[in-house]
């Protein structure tokens, strides 16, 4: 069902005024149909020219990618394929918008006859970077049915929790976890639909390739309103269980639009490689929504694990624009000789997921003459603040707020705190809620209403704005240490450890201490050469440069060499595990 094409390079179009494409949504900017990230002069510009109307109906399937594909067949938009979709066995496959359109629809004639799903049902779905992932987000729209996306690392257990906790009514995977869903099924009394993206049938599963052969390519998308419930994301579980986090059609299907536009800096003409693992938000921001309001292609890699040089050839062997990656992936990258590599389309770096380190966007730039845009979001948001294109960066800062969001450092009361002080994270959310906020934590109100402090929405991040407007990340609320009256956030004793040769990784969290209450401990994964080095000469040798590197009260006075740290399922480190089990709660 699915045609492979055979290869060729894309042919780069000259990118042309586009209009904003939202069907009956009109993007409210100063000029509505020539304002592209390229026509703002400066940030200012930009942030007080934004403006977005938001309808009473929306719907991304039918207002945004059926409008790019009237575009397509009118020769109103470049050649580009609107997906581009290759493995390491060299097998490529390639859509335009119309190809995107009638798979989806039949993939949303099998959600809505072969799984019998209505309106507001929930579909869970687990897979790898394949093809059948994307068609089926867009099957989901169609068809006003909840996506909760899961990454291939999810255990059996894990499986069972977001079932009963979601109360799913079908679930979508492969062969491989398959196993794991039939294991714990009986235990999940909504679940009635079972879909397997597999070669082979299962028993008790519809198998999609073969539903596919027989589905119709005729369906009539579901009329949505902007507010209905569109998807729900799991959080990434640092601290307790995992938590529901719920957005609509506008929240992600518009609200992306301040990504696609204003940091991706994406056009039509554009090729967009996004490195997110399926199950994370980020893959919702960078592969789905945002490239394809901005009408550019959506570039995937299968990659099922993470390889640097698999990486570094995809980006010279194809006409790859914009790439967006995590933090470890550039830092495991520069660790590369990436001056044998050549990046010809290459012209746009971007960075999420964590803070990114002075350190790793200089190398990158001293290798690729191409700077990396950071950009700070959570689950819960779109983008909150970014590196914009044409504006100064400055090495370790997030950048300044999205012009989606008015974002504030604030106190313990909900003020709102000055320039240089240190506070929480807060977006202003009263008299206006901005439309890029997720709506509510599934079934936790109390949780919901934790989030919410004066006239902000709380991110759980603490940080300070320079007197310039810049904010910077200092740690997570509850990652904050407090030793001898000093608050010491790890982000950046975790930097200064990072720019040790013998550090690969490093952890950084709070540890009891008689005299000063706690004191900063460091869990250090080395590198491979320094494995059989003196320890104890290391470890004083590691805190000395922390000490010349940064303020020297934030060494860490212990260090712990260990084989790997412990991550969430979506790759950041659980600095809470390393805490508790430092202050024997575990």
């Amino acid at each position: 069902m699915l045609a492979r094409v055979t290869r060729k390079m894309l042919r780069h179009a000259k990118c042309f005024q586009r209009l904003a494409i939202f069907g009956s949504v009109r993007a409210l900017h100063k000029d509505n149909r020539t304002a592209t990230p390229q026509n703002f002069s400066n940030y200012e510009s930009m942030k007080q020219d934004f403006k977005l109307g938001i309808p009473e109906y929306f719907n991304f399937a039918k207002d945004v990618l059926d409008q790019w594909t009237d575009k397509e067949k009118a020769g109103k938009k470049p050649s580009n394929p609107a997906f581009w979709w290759i493995n390491r066995n060299g097998e490529e496959m390639r859509w335009s918008f119309e190809e995107l359109g009638s798979l989806s629809r039949k993939f949303a004639n099998i959600l809505s006859e072969a799984c019998s799903l209505q309106r507001g049902d929930r579909v869970i779905l687990i897979l790898p970077r394949v093809p059948e992932w994307w068609l089926a987000n867009v099957a989901c729209l169609r068809t006003g049915t909840v996506l909760i996306p899961g990454t291939t690392q999810l255990t059996q257990k894990d499986i069972l929790y977001r079932l009963q906790s979601s109360k799913a009514n079908c679930i979508i995977t492969n062969d491989v976890l398959a196993p794991a869903v039939d294991a714990v099924a009986s235990k999940c009394e909504n679940l009635h639909s079972k879909l397997i993206v597999s070669e082979n049938s299962r028993e008790g599963w519809g198998n999609l390739k073969e539903l596919m052969k027989h589905a119709s390519d005729s369906h009539t998308c579901v009329k949505t309103k902007h507010n209905e419930i569109m998807a729900i994301f799991f959080t990434s579980g640092t601290s307790g269980y995992p938590k529901m986090t719920a957005h609509t059609h506008s929240s992600f299907g518009l609200g992306l639009s301040v990504n696609g536009r204003f940091w991706l800096d994406l056009t039509p003409s554009d090729v967009m490689w996004n490195t997110s693992d399926t199950g994370w938000a980020k893959s919702a921001w960078s592969s789905v929504f945002s490239p394809w309001i901005q009408g550019a292609c959506v570039f995937t890699h299968h990659l099922p694990r993470f390889e640097p040089t698999s990486i570094l050839q995809t980006l010279s062997k194809y006409p790859i624009t914009v790439f967006c990656s995590a933090p470890t992936v550039y830092r495991m990258l520069v660790q590369n000789d990436i001056t044998s590599y050549k990046f010809k389309s290459l012209k746009h770096c971007v960075s999420a997921g964590e803070p990114i380190t002075p350190d790793v966007t200089e190398k990158w730039r001293n290798k690729t003459g191409l700077d990396i845009y950071e950009g700070y979001g959570q689950t819960e948001t779109v983008l909150i603040c970014g590196n914009f294109k044409g504006m100064k960066i400055k090495p370790g800062s997030m950048g300044k707020p999205s012009p989606a969001f008015d974002v504030k450092i604030v106190d313990v009361n909900g003020n709102v705190l000055p320039p240089g002080q240190e506070g929480d994270i807060g977006i202003q959310v009263l008299p206006n809620r901005p439309f890029g906020l997720f709506t509510h934590y599934v079934d936790n109100p109390s949780k919901t209403a934790s989030t919410l402090r004066g006239n902000f929405y709380i991110t759980g991040d603490r940080g300070y704005m320079d007197k310039d407007g810049y904010f910077w990340f200092v740690a997570r609320a509850d990652d904050v240490i407090l030793s001898s009256g000093y608050r010491i956030g790890p982000f950046e004793v975790e930097n200064a450890l990072n720019e040790h040769p013998s550090v690969a990784e490093s952890a950084v969290v709070s540890s009891p201490d008689p005299i000063r209450g706690e004191v900063v401990k460091a869990f250090v994964v080395l590198n491979p050469d320094y494995k059989s080095h003196d320890q104890e000469q290391l470890i004083k040798e590691i805190q000395e440069h922390v000490k010349k590197t940064t303020a020297p009260y934030k060494y860490p006075r212990k260090v712990e060499f260990i084989q790997e740290l412990p991550k969430t399922i979506s790759g950041k480190t659980k600095r809470n595990e390393l805490r508790k089990k430092e202050w024997k709660t575990i």
